[in-house]
């Protein structure tokens, strides 16, 4: 694998490193649950839709193909909730692990080779953070009582394999806590991939209480790390954390909040009123940011907002 640690070795034509430079945003997809739950499926289980790699594979290349067709560029593959640990506990063995994270790439590869959609399209390989494998909502808490190198060792090896199927950024997502990002940001040197780097947060906060002036200045000199942002937060916490990311990394900006709804984690089940708009995008996207999609409860029609509305 290429270890250049230089930005330059991630930003030749036609990367999405590239098509951050310019002025236009690039959409992402939205959330995949739900996509994958509007067309029967159960994802109740502690896999959630890392379950359906091994079941029905075919429906997430059905889930990504939808959302390219519907306006965005990238996709987040299924491997958020993918890990060593938590297959272990269904009885896959390492070396299946393994191969269904790859799997993830290749299915949303093979969904961007079914779309027709004349424009680049690209994979973002879903690295979720440690709270993620625990499936108990500590996802949004952190501070999880584990040492940065304890989390980087969690990380890595998953890490190692998604890079070996070659998708085009690595999308650390949903990171409540400033020291799992240290953690991650560490676990990236070397594997040849760029990445983007996006917190959870809670206002001006990280889901476990720092603030993102401190977070978002983690990345700024992290040459793995293409962009820098926020994702399942609600929508009204992207207007405050967009500008503060751009102005305190200097890099293109990542935005994808869910609908505004609040996640039950003891029922499991999302409660409350959205707010999600897609009218919003244009003011996120004149503060800096280029990546901008959904997350959890926004579906196709929404990203068809985005990509209308940014254009």
């Amino acid at each position: 694998m290429n270890t250049s640690t230089s930005p330059d070795a991630f930003d030749g034509p036609g990367t999405l490193a590239s098509a951050l430079r310019g002025d236009a945003a690039v959409v992402l997809d939205g959330g995949l649950s739900n996509q994958l739950e509007a067309a029967g499926h159960d994802l109740s289980d502690e896999l959630w839709s890392a379950r359906l790699l091994a079941e029905h594979p075919e429906a997430i290349v059905a889930a990504h193909r939808a959302y390219y067709e519907a306006g965005a560029s990238v996709a987040i593959t299924a491997s958020y909730q993918a890990t060593f640990e938590g297959f272990a506990r269904r009885g896959v063995g390492h070396g299946r692990a393994a191969e269904l994270m790859a799997l993830s790439v290749e299915l949303a590869r093979e969904a961007a080779r079914r779309a027709e959609t004349g424009r680049p399209l690209w994979v973002a390989a879903s690295a979720g953070p440690y709270g993620a494998m625990l499936a108990d909502g500590s996802e949004y808490r952190g501070r999880y009582g584990l040492s940065v190198a304890d989390l980087e060792r969690f990380h890595r090896p998953r890490l190692e394999v998604l890079a070996g199927a070659r998708p085009d950024v690595l999308a650390l997502e949903t990171v409540p806590d400033a020291d799992e990002a240290r953690a991650l940001l560490r676990a990236v040197r070397g594997l040849g991939v760029p990445a983007w780097l996006s917190y959870s947060v809670d206002g001006d906060r990280t889901r476990a209480g720092q603030p993102l002036t401190e977070a978002f200045a983690l990345a700024a000199e992290a040459p793995e790390i293409i962009a820098v942002g926020v994702n399942c937060c609600v929508p009204e916490d992207v207007d405050h954390a967009v500008g503060l990311a751009a102005e305190i990394t200097g890099k293109p900006v990542v935005v994808y909040p869910n609908s505004g709804e609040t996640w039950d984690a003891r029922a499991r089940r999302w409660t409350g009123q959205g707010s999600f708009s897609g009218d919003l995008v244009t003011g996120w996207r004149d503060c800096g940011a280029r990546l901008i999609g959904g997350c959890c409860r926004v579906g196709p029609g929404a990203i068809t907002e985005i990509r209308s509305s940014l254009a």
